[in-house]
């Protein structure tokens, strides 16, 4: 038998129903899903020091389980002393089931481990249906071995849907376990 995440099983048994419920969809495929989870990681100080750079791809890999792409600067900034074509940064693209199995760990491991959580913002939809959220260390998750840290990092999460507007999304993430602030 295939693997199937968990989460992916949960959405469809419980939250397609719901949300078919609540909004007067039709159809299964009208139903909002997750998309895809994008991770961004911006290393500034790579201009300086290239060895952050190893550090970033090696964490990042390790929280997504997924190899990560270096990021390059699009326009030289003089002030920063960034030229056209420098790293300075890393991303992946997380899909399917790596996704969800990803989202579970974010919302049951990583995101009670941050210091004072009392929920994540209802607010940072980008009007399509879209969340991102950042997180300010890495060492939230449990995959990263601390004591081989040298520099925290924050992340940056955008997890995109195929929700039409913010509501819909916004409902989606709730009902597949995202601890919103009320």
């Amino acid at each position: 038998m295939a693997y199937v995440s968990r989460v992916r099983q949960y959405y469809t048994q419980e939250v397609v129903s719901a949300l078919q419920r609540q909004f007067g969809y039709r159809n299964v495929m009208q139903v909002p899903r997750l998309e895809k989870i994008v991770l961004n990681m911006g290393l500034g100080e790579a201009i300086q020091n290239p060895k952050i750079l190893d550090a970033g791809v090696e964490q990042l890999g390790v929280i997504s389980g997924q190899k990560p792409v270096i990021t390059k600067a699009r326009k030289s900034i003089a002030a920063f002393k960034l030229r056209t074509g420098m790293s300075i940064g890393v991303k992946v693209t997380l899909r399917k089931d790596r996704m969800y199995d990803f989202f579970d760990r974010l919302v049951n491991i990583a995101l009670p481990r941050v210091r004072d959580f009392r929920g994540v913002t209802g607010n940072a939809f980008d009007g399509r249906g879209n969340y991102s959220l950042g997180i300010e260390e890495q060492i939230v998750f449990p995959e990263v071995d601390y004591d081989k840290v040298e520099k925290i990092k924050g992340i940056a999460i955008t997890i995109v849907t195929t929700a039409a507007t913010d509501a819909e999304g916004k409902e989606l993430l709730r009902l597949m376990g995202m601890p919103f602030r009320n």
